[in-house]
């Protein structure tokens, strides 16, 4: 891929990790085609798809089915702004495919800030009973629009490692099995192949970060569902980049991700690679905590001077914003684990923490192992 400067297409006007449909309603009124609305939420939220380009390659992405998983949203308007752009590949994807999108498939759990819709289901564990109205929304859509490929894009915790390493996902990806045995079917083996193509891309910007999700079946899932209905279908998850907890970086590694994936498909080049390149992509390991805090018996002589704190954030809305409040999560050796931050005490006032970190020492006072 030519080199795309993703600065040129990012929509500013949504920011962060909280986004709800409101915030989407300045990108709508930028789209060049019509909204087309394919149902209703639980809570009568409308729910919205659009399409771009007229070729004979169809394309079915959907974001946003987990409330709370919005990097991906940011990185489809970052795409849509590419495409509508003069780029000679936007032509090119534009005339190869047609790309029909969901930006928002959960809007009552994006503004509330859940993974769950608004009956507390997983519309991710809704594929067979199809249970919600959302659900059954994209089930319609996928059987009137019939794909030939699927992008289920997701987001990820930060606790995942890009295999037995220091490195974070940053990305992962998944294509999906479509039965138990977890068979190489045709649709498989393209979608590996596809994944196999970002990584190579990605490998150039963000080295040793990319990862694998686990391929456990679950005939719930959508993607193991469409995987299983013979359209190859791509999981998407956006993960954590040193620093980025809102994910503006990550959201520019989805954006190039999906348009080499586009790229790929447009021009035919999925032979190039091979499923043996996507199985050499390291699976994600769960090594990751946000803090670790060493001596922290200097603080709290409750806990061991052999043991390190493991402190993870939970995510918590509160005025419209995403509040990261510390969590202790375990204390222990916690051997080959890591910390996206690391603070060690160095006295008892707790020496090396930022003022910012008044919440973790309040929790590290508290706390009685």
């Amino acid at each position: 891929m030519h080199m795309i400067d993703h600065s040129q297409y990012k929509e500013d006007s949504i920011q962060g990790r909280y986004i709800n449909l409101d915030d989407l309603q300045f990108c709508f009124s930028k789209l060049s085609v019509p909204l087309i609305r394919i149902g209703s939420s639980v809570n009568q939220s409308h729910l919205y798809a659009f399409q771009l380009g007229k070729g004979p390659i169809k394309v079915l992405l959907w974001s946003q089915m987990h409330g709370n998983e919005s990097t991906t949203t940011k990185a489809v308007w970052d795409m849509v702004n590419f495409l509508q752009s003069n780029d000679p590949l936007a032509h090119i994807i534009l005339k190869e495919c047609s790309l029909m999108v969901v930006p928002m498939l959960n809007p009552d759990g994006a503004n509330v800030y859940t993974r769950e819709n608004i009956n507390c289901v997983d519309l991710n564990r809704d594929a067979k009973d199809l249970s919600q109205p959302e659900s059954v929304a994209l089930r319609k859509l996928f059987e009137s629009f019939q794909p030939d490929y699927c992008f289920n894009l997701h987001d990820q915790r930060t606790l995942f490692s890009a295999g037995n390493t220091d490195k974070p996902a940053t990305v992962s990806f998944l294509s999906p099995s479509s039965n138990k045995e977890r068979e190489i079917t045709t649709a498989r083996e393209i979608a590996m192949k596809l994944i196999a193509g970002m990584n190579a891309m990605l490998q150039k910007h963000i080295p040793c970060q990319v990862g694998r999700y686990d391929d456990g079946f679950n005939d719930n899932c959508v993607g193991d569902t469409f995987q299983m209905l013979g359209v190859p279908t791509v999981l998407f998850e956006s993960g954590h980049y040193p620093d980025d907890y809102d994910r503006e970086v990550t959201r520019k590694y989805i954006f190039l991700s999906m348009l080499e994936a586009l790229k790929t498909i447009s021009n035919q080049e999925i032979d190039k690679f091979n499923v043996g390149d996507y199985f050499s992509i390291p699976g994600n390991r769960k090594l990751f905590f946000d803090v670790i805090i060493e001596n922290a018996t200097l603080l709290n002589p409750t806990i061991s001077p052999d043991d390190r704190v493991g402190i993870r954030y939970k995510e918590v809305l509160k005025d419209n914003t995403v509040i990261f409040e510390p969590q202790i999560a375990e204390i222990g050796i916690l051997k080959g684990f890591y910390g996206h931050r690391t603070i060690e005490c160095i006295d008892t006032k707790g020496l090396g923490f930022a003022s910012s970190d008044s919440d973790i020492q309040d929790l590290l006072l508290k706390t009685k192992k």
